[in-house]
């Protein structure tokens, strides 16, 4: 804000600088003809009346001579406010009254100064309008990031009443919105693990508690019999199948779905994804010095969630700039019995063939990670978000190139 504010100050200086300079330039600005226009007329229009006399003299074609008459001396008959010249023709004396330049470009500089000075309440409406409109309102949520980076999801965004900002309010609402039942559905998720955590935990207990038992039992000889002892022992793998059991149930809470994919299934065109992605790409790997081409393709109505489609793009493009040399990233679609072939290929594949299997597994990072940051589950959510869509991913190496192959079906 303070920074718009010295904007419009320096503006407001510049049209008084601007004005003043007219001004003064139209004050003393020196014209070589100046005060001398009147007379250019007076001797025309006295080589007319020497030619046709004084009966039709026509002064609209007069820009400064506002009067002529034969002059007698006396000046009760003529403005006396007014500048004249007297000229003898054929005999007679003519006065003829004018108004001199200057006065002329005094009116000029005025309609000047009231082009300007509109001008100047204009530029001053509008920085007004700007400041008190849209950036004061937009300053209420300047902290709004930083709320939600906090975790302050509780208070709700409000609209200003001019809706400049509907459209990315309503997207911060819905971020905010999403974060807190994100936070809770955690929350819940994490109760549930540890309450399940806690029973099998104390269900283990007692089938450990009877291992332990018999095992002492057998190792103090306090069963001679054969038949008991071969009995003490299948109780005991019984008891080692049950806390098999509780370990599974503790292994299935851990790997359970972590992760809130929601899919909102619908049509939407192709051209709307692709689009979106080379808006965003073009200028991205422009600037890499990364070349970025997309090949033909008709488009057609496909059944997803169209922001979800954007996401696994997305997805394999970055893993494309990530994991490639940044020579090339292109994107080619075909069809196929029914189905639409999204092909994302990046140049300087470096996943060895054997790694392929892997590629689409939460938490697991190739050997050609290096130094990269990120955590193995890009490639996985890409593959549950389109097995969510009635889709599919897969991906393979052609040609040194990774091809990472998004199918979404035609509606």
């Amino acid at each position: 804000m303070k920074t718009f504010d010295r904007v419009f100050i320096i503006t407001i200086i510049m049209l008084i600088i601007i004005a003043a300079i007219f001004n003064i330039g139209m004050v003393s600005g020196s014209n070589p003809y100046s005060g001398r226009q009147y007379r250019v007329e007076i001797k025309r229009l006295a080589s007319e009346i020497e030619k046709n006399g004084s009966n039709n003299i026509d002064l609209s074609g007069c820009q400064y001579v506002t009067g002529v008459g034969e002059y007698n001396g006396s000046s009760q008959f003529y403005n006396v406010n007014s500048d004249y010249y007297i000229c003898e023709i054929n005999n007679v004396l003519y006065r003829f009254d004018y108004i001199h330049e200057s006065e002329n470009n005094m009116g000029m500089l005025v309609k000047a100064d009231i082009i300007i000075g509109i001008m100047a309440l204009a530029v001053i409406a509008v920085f007004v309008f700007v400041r008190q409109k849209i950036l004061l309102p937009f300053t209420q949520f300047a902290d709004l990031p930083y709320e939600l980076s906090k975790g302050n999801l509780v208070v709700p965004v409000k609209e200003s009443k001019n809706h400049y900002f509907g459209k990315f309010l309503w997207g911060v609402e819905l971020l905010r919105e999403n974060m807190e039942q994100q936070k809770q559905r955690e929350l819940k998720l994490q109760k549930d693990k540890n309450t399940l955590l806690l029973s099998i935990s104390h269900d283990i207990k007692t089938p450990l508690s009877a291992i332990k038992l018999y095992s002492r039992a057998l190792a103090l000889n306090i069963y001679n019999d054969s038949s008991r002892q071969l009995e003490i022992a299948e109780n005991i793998n019984k008891k080692a199948d049950e806390i098999e059991k509780f370990v599974s149930q503790i292994a299935r809470a851990t790997s359970e779905e972590y992760l809130s994919l929601d899919v909102n299934t619908g049509e939407f065109f192709l051209s709307a994804v692709v689009s979106k992605i080379d808006v965003y790409y073009s200028e991205k790997l422009k600037l890499g010095n990364t070349s970025f081409t997309i090949g033909r393709y008709m488009d057609c109505l496909l059944y997803g969630d169209i922001s979800r489609s954007e996401e696994v793009l997305q997805n394999i493009i970055e893993n494309a700039i990530k994991y490639g040399d940044g020579k090339s990233i292109g994107i080619n679609i075909r069809e196929e019995e029914g189905c639409i072939l999204v092909a994302v290929r990046n140049s300087g594949n470096t996943l060895p063939e054997t790694e392929m299997p892997h590629i689409f597994d939460s938490f697991w990072r190739g050997s050609n990670a290096g130094s990269n940051r990120g955590s193995g589950l890009g490639m996985y959510i890409c593959r549950q978000l389109m097995y969510k869509m009635d889709g599919d991913i897969f991906a393979e190496i052609n040609g040194g190139d990774m091809v990472v192959t998004a199918v979404f079906r035609k509606a």
